[in-house]
């Protein structure tokens, strides 16, 4: 009988199988507690270290595309201390490409 041999392959398969998060996934799981859920950084934390809101075109233009992957990445460590966590372990570079993807559309419409 070719069915349970089909079912365990497909059963074998979905288990090995992973599903990255959407970008709008991760940023509320691991960008939104500091630069808000608008990308505006008006949270308190986000007040605290100052940071950018990303709505605006001064903000946008502040960094690239492949200074953001490597922010997001690797963290930013300042007077030895981290400033910003890394993501390398959590998210797949995929991940990490359509978060920077999901930060640029915060900016103003072109």
């Amino acid at each position: 009988m070719k069915t349970p041999a089909l079912l365990i392959a497909i059963l074998t398969l979905a288990a090995s199988t992973t599903f990255a998060a959407t970008s709008e996934e991760n940023w509320k799981s691991h960008c939104a507690k500091c630069h808000g859920a608008d990308g505006k950084g008006q949270t308190t934390i986000g007040k605290k270290l100052k940071l950018a809101d990303y709505t605006t075109a001064e903000a946008q233009a502040a960094f690239t595309d492949a200074e953001a992957v490597e922010v997001i990445t690797n963290g930013i460590i300042e007077n030895g201390k981290p400033k910003k966590n890394p993501f390398k372990e959590k998210l797949s570079a995929e991940e990490i490409l359509d978060l920077v993807k999901h930060v640029r559309a915060y900016g103003p419409a072109k």
